[in-house]
């Protein structure tokens, strides 16, 4: 595995914008150019020069040492190879990716992974509002690819999801599969208050809701086999990260029947 890696010097004191550092935009090009990309978001025009020691040579790997909520847009439309962040992340990681893998070694900033088609995110630390969500002007949210979180989950997780799996080892906060079209959230240790608000289709898992919405309906326990063909799935792609396998016996409530109630939350507990 070989690739470039952008050691920053020092903590920035603006915004920057990382969406042209993946490695099939920098394969073709020089050191010289690599240094004079912009990535400030002011006036100022920061270059990578100003602000990252570039190391290393072209090819399938980009490593960023050295994090900052202010590094926005790490990974963004990604579609081969692999980002490594040593460190956190700031807004809009791997913002429609399509491929590829983007591993992030402490805490992610809002709107991680929104409008990702594919690929693998991992997160070591927590995120925040909005994993996979819709942004203003998206069609919808994420639509496809897997997203990891080892921590905690900020609000509206998978806000107008449609396809794809996310999961947070810990705690979803509220409103965690909001508008939700299709697709899985798994939560291990449960949900905030009131998710699955105007959910149409999709699946939310999770040990317990912190406050369950008046119109998702208890339809009682069922055990349901596609749960531990998930698990098995799972742990054969994500292998060591992949959450405990479900037994398959859950607790299912039906909703949200303010729209056309195809979702679903299931409680494992």
């Amino acid at each position: 595995m070989s690739g470039l890696t952008f050691q920053l010097k020092a903590a920035p004191d603006e915004r920057l914008d990382l969406s042209a550092l993946i490695p099939g935009r920098l394969a073709a090009m020089a050191s010289a150019e690599v240094a004079k990309l912009v990535v400030g978001t002011s006036k100022r025009r920061l270059t990578v020069g100003d602000v990252f020691a570039v190391s290393g040579k072209a090819g399938d790997t980009v490593t960023i040492a050295g994090g900052s909520s202010r590094l926005d847009f790490i990974a963004a439309e990604l579609d081969q190879g692999t980002v490594i962040v040593e460190g956190d992340a700031g807004m809009c990681a791997g913002r429609k990716m399509r491929g590829g893998r983007l591993e992030i070694r402490g805490d992610a900033g809002a709107w991680l992974a929104s409008g990702v088609s594919g690929g693998l995110v991992l997160v070591k630390g927590s995120a925040g509002e909005n994993i996979g969500g819709q942004r203003p002007g998206d069609p919808y949210g994420m639509s496809g690819g897997i997203v990891v979180v080892d921590g905690d989950a900020g609000d509206r997780t998978g806000d107008r999801m449609r396809r794809g799996t996310i999961i947070v080892r810990k705690r979803c906060g509220a409103n965690a599969g909001s508008r939700m079209m299709g697709g899985t959230i798994w939560a291990e240790q449960g949900f905030g208050p009131a998710p699955g608000i105007l959910m149409r289709r999709g699946s939310l898992i999770g040990l317990a809701v912190e406050q369950m919405l008046p119109t998702f309906v208890d339809t009682g326990r069922h055990d349901l086999v596609v749960l531990r063909v998930l698990s098995r799935y799972l742990a054969s792609v994500l292998g060591q990260r992949a959450p405990r396998p479900l037994s398959g016996a859950v607790r299912k409530y039906a909703g949200d029947m303010a729209t056309i109630g195809k979702g679903e939350i299931l409680i494992t507990a």
